[in-house]
């Protein structure tokens, strides 16, 4: 296909143990699958673990954000440190690759001829890269299949990675990618459900989705097994009223439907206090207090410009922001603060926005980097009770409790 020509090697990538506990993540059946699919093509096959790697850099700070009630992304780190750092080095100093090949719906600005000829060469970190140092810096693009779109999970990667990184699928549809494999004879795969990130991405079938590892266990269980639970209150965000208890405020994101004991009415979590164990739910999926149009991101990760040029004169760009896969792009405008962190502020307020997440950047087609969500502003519901009590009672109101005279 587009790899005539060149030497491909398989490689199954193994980042969690299922022998630490009862789990349900079937790494041997999917390590089987990315073997025979190696056999149907006639390429070598090879397996490597990050499970030590995976447990430090990606679980243990899950864990930590969870502790301090934001909702991590384990994708997008697990592509910065797991596949595009210790994968990116096994594959260019153990197996003698020039490039390696993922699974994910997304493009570059390179051509694949051009991947084989950048030198790996690993720049200093520093805060800002030196704006005077002469690279072709290379721009990550959203897929051709806009819907499978997959450069939000790949915000964070470093510009050294992406220089030796190939997407076959980027010009590709998903619905043309199973014809491909249909034709080839691949109707294992074709059957499976999306792959977990335990397993093995091919060249052609497989993509990364969710906490994979925890496989279909109950979450709630599941995160109960490392951490200690911290009972606490559900509490009406309108009247401050208990709804019910919780065995724990990281159980809860913002935005997610909440199981309250004895009440058929759904409710929605729309913010949490870590300090008191309060989970504040509000009595509809839409209401004001899930929305809101302001935030603030830690130091952001700019894959070809960092940061912008525009952001840097200007100290403000307009451009496009998701902080959910599969969202559609939201207008925001960005304000740079000296730390390298930006808030963002959105045309018009948006659902659920969650602390812990990233937020994703974008101008036109491609995506500029990410920062993680440390902050969020007041919520619409919060700005209308405000401007309520800013607004204070009628004028008829205060007549009938002090009448003229």
């Amino acid at each position: 296909l587009r790899f005539v020509g060149y030497q491909v090697t398989g490689v199954f990538m193994k980042n969690w143990d299922p022998l630490d506990e009862q789990g349900a993540c079937s790494i041997d059946r999917d390590c089987e699958d990315a073997y025979r699919v190696c056999q149907k093509l006639d390429i070598p096959f090879h397996q490597v673990s990050y499970v030590k790697e995976y447990w430090n850099e990606v679980f243990s700070d899950l864990l930590k954000e969870y502790e301090l009630g934001r909702t991590p992304n384990p994708d997008i780190v697990c592509n910065k440190h797991i596949k595009f750092n210790y994968f990116l080095h096994y594959a260019m100093d153990n197996l003698g690759a020039d490039a390696i090949a993922t699974g994910h719906y997304a493009r570059t600005s390179l051509e694949d001829e051009e991947v084989f000829q950048q030198k790996h060469t690993k720049r200093p970190q520093r805060l800002f890269r030196n704006r005077f140092e002469v690279r072709n810096t290379v721009k990550l693009l959203q897929g051709a299949d806009l819907f499978k779109d997959q450069t939000f999970f790949l915000s964070q990667i470093s510009q050294d990675a992406l220089r030796k990184t190939i997407f076959p699928l980027g010009d590709l549809t998903k619905n043309f990618v199973k014809k491909i494999a249909a034709e080839h004879g691949l109707h294992h795969v074709l059957k499976k459900k999306e792959a977990c990130f335990c397993g093995f991405n091919t060249m052609l079938l497989f993509q990364s989705m969710g906490v994979c590892f925890i496989g279909e266990r109950n979450f709630e269980n599941f995160l109960l097994e490392y951490l200690e639970p911290q009972p606490g209150n559900f509490v009406s965000i309108e009247d401050k009223k208990v709804m019910g208890t919780h065995k724990g405020w990281f159980l809860y994101t913002i935005g997610q439907r909440a199981r309250l004991a004895g009440l058929r009415d759904a409710w929605f979590v729309v913010d949490k206090d870590v300090s008191t164990g309060d989970v504040f739910v509000a009595p509809s999926t839409d209401h004001p207090a899930l929305y809101r149009d302001l935030l603030r991101t830690n130091r952001v990760h700019w894959i070809a410009e960092e940061p912008p040029a525009e952001l840097v004169r200007d100290k403000m760009m307009e451009c496009h922001f998701r902080f959910r896969h599969q969202m559609a792009l939201v207008p925001c405008v960005l304000t740079l603060n000296q730390d390298g962190s930006v808030w963002v502020t959105l045309v018009k307020p948006a659902r659920a926005i969650t602390p812990g997440q990233f937020a994703a950047f974008y101008k036109g087609d491609e995506c500029l980097g990410s920062g993680k969500i440390l902050r969020i502003g007041p919520s619409v519901y919060t700005m209308q009770q405000g401007k309520n009590r800013e607004e204070g009672p009628k004028k008829e109101e205060i007549d009938e409790i002090e009448p003229a005279t």
